[in-house]
């Protein structure tokens, strides 16, 4: 799939009356995925992204969209593309880390300034950290780490952890340990796409465990969850954001209610900015946003900063442009680690039904200005 989208008007809403002070327009180069199992996470990002353009009334911005079907070689040839025949000067788009390892380094080798609106592999944030590469979301293990904490100060002794066996996976787990201070039952990495988890679950039920921490985003988690709670299994769930998404939700239902999930943006997070994005977001689209449609969203201002402040022709400037985040962030205050990762706050919500639909609220902070783990060997 290939769209080219360029904001032609000044929309009212929470950008209105901001214009371009510099000229030279921004050619944006967006791999996500638009199709198969984890398709709505790359739609909610394109769909935040596309939103923030277009109330921004910047008519410089040509975006090129192309869908990657979560294969790590379509999204290395369509980079190839986007680099060599369109020229873009900006890369962004991808959800998933063992894609973002295959395109990030070289893309960014070539110097191209890459905006990673959610794939935050630990591999980009320490040694190999770039000045071209910045990470809007999170680095990976940042909200299970978040989860780590709350699981013990809420009690927890004993958990089951589960996540694909795919980078993100692997840096999920291991930041839940991080912070965890009991025992783990056992670890078990399933396949990345899994749909079938009934010997998970099997081991789950014989484990002793009094939690379960899984990682399972897109359709993998929308199985899980369906197939636990047909199981009957009663022994509460962990996760982050991921697990209980905006979408998620809607296909798991009434299992999920009132199960607790770390995010670092939330719909209910009360400052103006989030208020009004949460507001045209579902007069836009017909739906609530994810935290995913909060980071294209994110992601967009931040570059349309740093085209207000210099030239992207000026590759200093523009760098120290996006390093200074002067933009208003749907998660309030934010602001760039050493290595180009935010430093923030993650929140702990809850699964609740708002009339008919599913959703989170907020009920507390695990970290607060919590940065990761692997900035300390970063060298920029």
């Amino acid at each position: 799939m290939k769209k080219s989208f360029v904001a032609i008007a000044a929309v009212a809403g929470l950008m209105a009356g901001v214009s371009a002070t510099v000229a030279e327009p921004v050619k944006v180069g967006m791999i996500t995925t638009l199709s198969g199992g984890g398709a709505s996470l790359g739609i909610d990002v394109r769909d935040g992204f596309q939103l923030a353009v277009k109330q921004s009334g910047h008519t410089d911005i040509d975006l090129i969209i192309e869908d990657d079907g979560q294969k790590p070689d379509l999204a290395v040839q369509l980079s190839d593309k986007l680099i060599q025949s369109d020229k873009v000067d900006v890369m962004t788009g991808i959800i998933w880390s063992n894609l973002a390892m295959a395109v990030v380094p070289g893309a960014v080798a070539q110097g191209k300034i890459y905006l990673s609106p959610n794939a935050g592999p630990s591999a980009l944030a320490g040694a190999g950290c770039n000045e071209n590469y910045f990470n809007i979301a999170w680095q990976n293990d940042n909200l299970h780490e978040g989860m780590g904490a709350y699981a013990t100060t809420a009690g927890f002794k004993k958990s089951f952890i589960l996540a694909p066996n795919y980078p993100a996976g692997k840096d999920a787990l291991t930041g839940f340990k991080r912070f965890f201070k009991g025992e783990i039952a056992n670890e078990i990495y399933t396949q990345l796409g899994q749909t079938d988890y009934a010997a998970e679950i099997a081991e789950i039920r014989a484990s002793g465990a009094d939690s379960v921490f899984f990682f399972l985003p897109g359709g993998m988690g929308i199985a899980f969850m369906k197939q636990y709670a047909g199981a009957g299994v009663e022994i509460p769930l962990l996760g982050p954001a991921f697990s209980f998404d905006q979408n998620i939700l809607q296909a798991v239902g009434d299992a999920a209610l009132g199960v607790k999930n770390t995010s670092q943006w939330s719909k209910d997070l009360d400052n103006e900015t989030n208020k009004a994005f949460v507001e045209s977001y579902t007069a836009e689209y017909g739906r609530l946003p994810s935290l995913y449609s909060s980071q294209g969203f994110d992601t967009a201002n931040l570059l349309i900063s740093a085209m207000d402040a210099a030239s992207i022709s000026d590759k200093d400037a523009f760098r120290a442009a996006l390093k200074a985040a002067n933009f208003k962030s749907t998660r309030g205050d934010f602001k760039f680690g050493n290595n180009n990762h935010p430093i923030q706050d993650i929140y702990v919500r809850e699964v609740v039904k708002e009339g008919d639909v599913y959703t989170n609220k907020l009920v507390g902070v695990a970290l607060e200005d919590h940065a990761d783990a692997y900035a300390v060997d970063c060298k920029m």
